[in-house]
């Protein structure tokens, strides 16, 4: 039944982490490139290998950045469950109360709630599954797989971050620049619009909010490049 329920995502799962990785990277590559741009007047071999130095760092980061935290945080579940374990066998009664109560919040009787508790007992994997999501609010199915996030993030972040360096490779000065702008900014719309995927939000404006903070974003750094410029000549 859970898998037929498709409609539901996990904010953790790798379409959350592909998406915000191929943001990361664009606005990061788009806000160098325009800086840079802006600092050398649109030095093509200049802007191309800063961007590709900001692709492979970002992706780098990124990705281990998404690896270790998956990671810790299954290591604090981990740990947490082996916390609850303990005080089931140390005070089993105590624990059963506590999910009597539990159930009695949910809206169910006295008696009901003793009976389900009593139940779950008799299942000590299940006993102990249960008190941790009721008690701290956690669930193992919540946790994404560590090395698929990982790889996610990093993927989606060096496509991400390739896209405004692309015009560089095959053209230089203004014209790269302008056809940069032009790319990442659709690029800019499309990732913003394919958030409905996680969020359910209006395809177009998500795809308007991340357009102008884009936008907003290359005309701040190409205008700091334009003032440091005097100064690295």
């Amino acid at each position: 039944m859970l898998r037929r329920e498709t409609w539901h995502v996990r904010a953790g799962g790798w379409i959350g982490q592909a998406i915000y990785g191929v943001n990361d990277g664009l606005g990061a590559a788009f806000g160098v490139v325009s800086g840079v741009a802006g600092a050398t007047q649109a030095n093509g071999e200049f802007v191309l290998l800063s961007g590709f130095a900001v692709m492979v760092a970002s992706a780098l980061s990124m990705g281990s950045g998404a690896y270790l935290a998956m990671k810790s945080e299954r290591e604090v579940y981990e740990a947490e469950v082996e916390r609850e374990r303990h005080e089931i066998e140390s005070n089993p009664k105590e624990e059963l109360e506590e999910l009597e109560l539990f159930y009695q919040l949910k809206g169910f009787t006295e008696e009901e709630a003793r009976a389900m508790a009593k139940r779950l007992g008799e299942k000590p994997d299940q006993l102990l599954k249960t008190l941790v999501q009721e008690e701290l609010g956690l669930s193992e199915e919540t946790f994404p797989n560590e090395w698929r996030a990982a790889v996610s993030a990093m993927v989606s972040t060096a496509i991400g971050a390739t896209i405004p360096v692309i015009p560089f490779l095959f053209t230089s000065g203004m014209t790269a620049l302008i056809i940069s702008l032009v790319v990442s900014t659709a690029a800019h719309f499309l990732v913003g619009a394919s958030k409905v995927l996680v969020t359910g939000r209006s395809w177009l404006k998500s795809g308007a909010e991340m357009t102008l903070v884009g936008l907003g974003e290359a005309a701040i750094t190409y205008a700091i490049g334009l003032l440091v410029s005097p100064a690295i000549r």
